[in-house]
């Protein structure tokens, strides 16, 4: 298989390596068990000679448009995690540039795949219009207003639109890399997923940071606020959006806008991270159902089981851990 990753200045430094440690690793295992071609040729391109990275390592690159056609082209997160920064980067001409040869490849028929901050750039080419995506969770409201047309499930980790595959937040990089290498060989994928330890993790929503999200937007700010005053007394949008000042309609649609949920999963998101760190410092089960508006602990943890894939033993393990 054929792999092009197209990097950029400012590129994301674990971003990169962990693509291209993920597909070595693939090439010598598979030398290992005797197959006798390696299974991926990477190259890795810019559209400069030459490019320097988040940390200021600077790497030779392949000319992008002299490459040989690649039946996949991977797309690194650039490092730039404030959205102000992420705007201004993807109007920088390098990036221009390269967004210009995407549409080449991606005429061509060629595979387009990107992770993190990586699916903007295949987003403001254009190339998820229409399609389901996810991206970093952590800029999902910036992704919605940009990129209205495309279908964002942010809570995903990876996602596969026929030839467009999109990758969640920074090591979600993995995941995109172990799910190539799943396509060439799924035999190879479990073993490349043994020797460097991956998880499989087909979510990221149980490491959304609600608060993180409610910055996005003034009026969600204040409705994350309000929320968390009330998780113990349930929730009510009637309730809520007469203490925001603002009719129901308004804070569905402003909610669905910026987050992609309704007012109630968000309100459920924050009892669930509430509930979450109440069990880390050891509270009563039944306490902490009281505190998060549940009337008893079955609940809770059938709730906290069907959100993060663990039950309350297992989030008391690993936080002791």
């Amino acid at each position: 298989m054929r792999l092009t990753v197209l990097a950029f200045d400012g590129v994301f430094d674990t971003g990169l390596t962990v693509l291209l440690d993920t597909f070595s690793t693939a090439n010598e295992l598979a030398v290992a068990q005797g197959i006798e071609r390696p299974l991926f040729d990477v190259k890795l391109v810019g559209v400069r000679p030459q490019i320097r990275t988040a940390i200021g390592l600077a790497a030779t690159v392949e000319a992008a448009a002299s490459v040989r056609r690649p039946d996949w082209v991977i797309v690194p997160a650039l490092n730039a995690k404030q959205p102000d920064r992420l705007v201004d980067a993807l109007g920088r001409p390098d990036v221009v540039e390269g967004l210009a040869q995407l549409h080449t490849w991606h005429a061509d028929g060629v595979g387009m795949a990107g992770a993190c901050i990586g699916t903007f750039l295949l987003a403001e080419a254009g190339l998820l219009d229409g399609r389901e995506a996810t991206t970093t969770w952590s800029l999902a409201p910036l992704f919605r207003r940009r990129y209205p047309d495309v279908r964002l499930d942010d809570s995903r980790m990876v996602i596969a639109s026929e030839r467009v595959i999109t990758a969640g937040a920074m090591m979600g990089h993995l995941d995109l890399a172990l799910w190539l290498v799943r396509q060439a060989s799924p035999q190879m994928a479990a073993l490349v997923a043994r020797f460097m330890l991956i998880d499989r993790r087909s979510s990221q929503a149980r490491y959304i940071i609600p608060d993180h999200l409610a910055h996005a937007d003034p009026l969600i700010e204040r409705f994350e606020r309000w929320a968390r005053d009330n998780l113990a007394s349930g929730f009510s949008l009637q309730e809520a959006a007469s203490a925001l000042a603002v009719s129901t309609r308004t804070l569905q649609r402003r909610t669905e806008a910026v987050l992609g949920k309704s007012p109630l999963a968000f309100f459920q998101d924050m009892r669930v991270e509430r509930a979450q760190h109440l069990v880390s410092i050891g509270q009563d089960l039944e306490k902490i159902a009281g505190e998060v508006g549940y009337a008893d602990s079955a609940t809770l943890r059938t709730l906290l089981r069907r959100r993060l894939g663990r039950g309350v033993r297992e989030l008391r393990t690993e936080l002791r851990s």
